[in-house]
């Protein structure tokens, strides 16, 4: 697939209705889409592999929701993994920093509450795109959380870099607030300044990536090399990853369904 053609294919599929929807909040956008194991014939079946808690991207902006993500969602339960499907608020409608953050705190808390219960592995595995990405490696950074192992998807892992290279139009300093006191909130919200808390990452990033540039997480994975792993997509970029029926789609799979390594 052509980059340029990553994008509509993407947006091209049709959007998966979840088996249900947990509230964990009063706000419209404070909900997890929940997808249960599914069987080969499309019937309910046990799970057979940890929860997986997804993370949508869009640069934190409202324009973009969760919906894009759930063909990837149904994929996975199709594969035997319970899914949670998270929204958070967003930029232009009640989200932004802190509320971002710490609607997807307590995102995972919820989805931990309603599904840690239907699997064998009582931990969650955190998997995010893009600004998701940098959601998702925020709560690797988080001690006392039941969040396990983080999955990474062409992350904006570096914040401080993203701002100098105007990402977006200038996306982190929406989601910051452009005025004075920007530099600590920057540094606060940077997964380059916090590093995993004893629980294993893997990042996956297109070498093509003409959104988020794999530099952002080869610079995150130099600053915390330890606990981290980089597998560069040759010739993928921003989309692929995330899209059902992809190659590179396939190696998230895996990455998904593999235990986590001893620590």
């Amino acid at each position: 697939m052509r980059v340029a053609d990553e994008e509509p294919a993407l947006l091209g599929l049709a959007p998966v209705a979840p088996d249900r929807t947990v509230a964990y909040g009063p706000h419209p956008d404070q909900i997890v889409d929940v997808y249960e194991p599914r069987a080969g014939d499309g019937g309910r079946a046990a799970a057979r592999g940890p929860l997986v808690v997804l993370l949508h991207g869009g640069f934190w902006r409202a324009a973009y929701d969760r919906r894009h993500l759930s063909p990837l969602a149904a994929e996975l339960a199709g594969r035997g993994l319970p899914v949670a499907l998270a929204e958070y608020r967003r930029v232009g409608a009640g989200g932004g920093a802190p509320q971002t953050f710490e609607d997807v705190t307590a995102a995972i808390g919820a989805a931990h509450a309603a599904l840690a219960k239907d699997v064998a592995d009582p931990g969650v595995v955190v998997a995010g795109h893009s600004a998701g990405g940098h959601l998702a490696l925020l709560a690797a950074a988080r001690p006392g959380t039941p969040v396990t192992r983080v999955l990474a998807v062409a992350p904006v892992a570096d914040l401080a870099r993203a701002h100098e290279l105007g990402l977006s139009d200038g996306a982190v300093a929406e989601l910051l607030g452009d005025a004075p006191g920007l530099a600590e909130r920057l540094a606060a919200a940077d997964p380059v300044r916090h590093p995993p808390s004893g629980i294993p990452v893997t990042i996956l990033h297109g070498t093509d990536d003409p959104e988020v540039p794999v530099e952002l997480s080869r610079r995150y994975v130099a600053r915390h090399p330890g606990s981290t792993d980089l597998r560069e997509l040759p010739g993928v970029g921003h989309y692929a990853p995330v899209t059902p029926g992809s190659p590179s789609c396939h190696t998230l799979v895996g990455c998904l369904g593999r235990p986590a390594p001893t620590t």
